[in-house]
């Protein structure tokens, strides 16, 4: 008969010991929360920071028609406590939109 508190302990000291490899630099840094927004060709990210440290924003377009180039915002910086705002538009609809991060 296999003992259940043995199992519970094994698993107990395999997440302790994971825990201690990954540490704090394994975890993802905290990030600006965006809200991304398509209308037509035109699309939108509010993004607000409520971390401590920076982030830098960038919201991407893929447009829907192949002869339609795809569209890039300039990465923007969005410091502790604020609000950044970027825009981007297709000549005609937009397949998709979505914002990416980096550390700032």
């Amino acid at each position: 008969m296999r003992n259940p508190f043995r199992r519970t302990a094994a698993l107990l000291c395999t997440a302790a010991a994971l825990t201690v490899t990954l540490g704090p630099a394994a975890r993802a840094a905290p990030q600006a929360e965006c809200g991304t927004r398509v209308h037509g060709s035109h699309a939108r990210a509010d993004c607000f920071n409520g971390n401590s440290t920076p982030d830098r924003v960038q919201l991407h377009v893929e447009c829907a028609r192949w002869w339609d180039p795809d569209m890039d915002t300039a990465p923007a910086a969005v410091e502790p406590a604020r609000h950044v705002s970027l825009t981007q538009r297709c000549w005609l609809e937009i397949r998709r939109a979505w914002v990416t991060h980096q550390p700032g």
